[in-house]
């Protein structure tokens, strides 16, 4: 499921680092693509949970060979459930994936208004308990606009601590101040979301994601050989998975929502 377009005034908000057809075949990360059953990296290619030792295939790694950002079977074979000019409800049933052997629903409401697209994920489980661990990936640009000179707004709390992999050791620090202009810097740390919203504006656009509900924790990635920045709305940490993350009762749901808005 992905958000492969969204302009303004003619212009194109979201960066393509692939195309559609790569994105089909591989899962390159585009546009917003959702990340499901995990976002972010596994520390390794295996975890437990309720009671049972899964072996992960078919999901993308990282350069360190660490498995990332979810399983191809996922993003496939979605159906439509509602459409109209301002809204798409698509969904899909999850099951007999010996990766993600919990199986589910998976529903994304997408409503788009003059300066706002709303983006909701819900989780319901069927029979077993289903670990929450998905995520959203918005890369961001601003057309026309040197990556230097875009000014970021971070309402973060604290900051993860990350091993040499990517992956948080457990502990987490005061995180700083990151408001100001992009410059030169480079981002792909995490952190527990604060207050407020998420915003990269520059040459009189301001583009802004604001984390509704269900997401405390975000990626803010933004590195040295793309022109874009992403402030990534997730529901656990990276590897979470594998460390007793919460969990969908059987038959109940779990909701989360963020928004994209323009503003000129």
């Amino acid at each position: 499921m992905l958000c492969a377009s969204l302009r303004h005034r003619g212009d194109e908000l979201l960066a393509q680092r692939s195309g559609l057809e790569d994105y089909k075949r591989r899962g390159s990360t585009m546009g917003i693509p959702l990340l499901h059953p995990w976002a972010n990296r596994l520390g390794a290619s295996s975890y437990a949970f309720g009671g049972r030792e899964v072996e992960v295939e078919g999901a993308r790694v990282d350069e360190h060979g660490l498995p990332i950002h979810g399983l191809l079977a996922v993003l496939r074979g979605w159906e439509t459930v509602r459409e109209s000019e301002s809204q798409l409800i698509a969904g899909k049933d999850v099951r007999g994936l010996a990766s993600f052997p919990f199986d589910h629903r998976i529903e994304i409401a997408v409503t788009l208004n003059p300066d706002r697209l709303r983006i909701e994920t819900t989780l319901t489980a069927f029979d077993v308990p289903v670990p929450i661990c998905f995520g959203h990936h918005p890369y961001l640009r601003l057309p026309d606009v040197p990556r230097a000179r875009w000014e970021i707004t971070a309402p973060v709390g604290e900051r993860l601590c990350l091993d040499q992999r990517g992956i948080p050791t457990g502990e987490r620090e005061p995180a700083g101040e990151l408001d100001g202009p992009l410059g030169e810097r480079t981002f792909d740390d995490a952190f527990t979301a604060g207050d407020g919203v998420f915003a990269v504006s520059g040459g009189g656009r301001r583009i802004e994601v604001g984390f509704e509900r269900g997401y405390p924790y975000t990626q803010v990635f933004a590195p040295d050989n793309l022109d874009a920045i992403c402030f990534e709305p997730m529901t656990a940490p990276a590897d979470a998975l594998r460390h007793a993350p919460d969990a969908v009762a059987p038959g109940a749901s779990f909701t989360a929502a963020f928004s994209v808005a323009v503003s000129a």
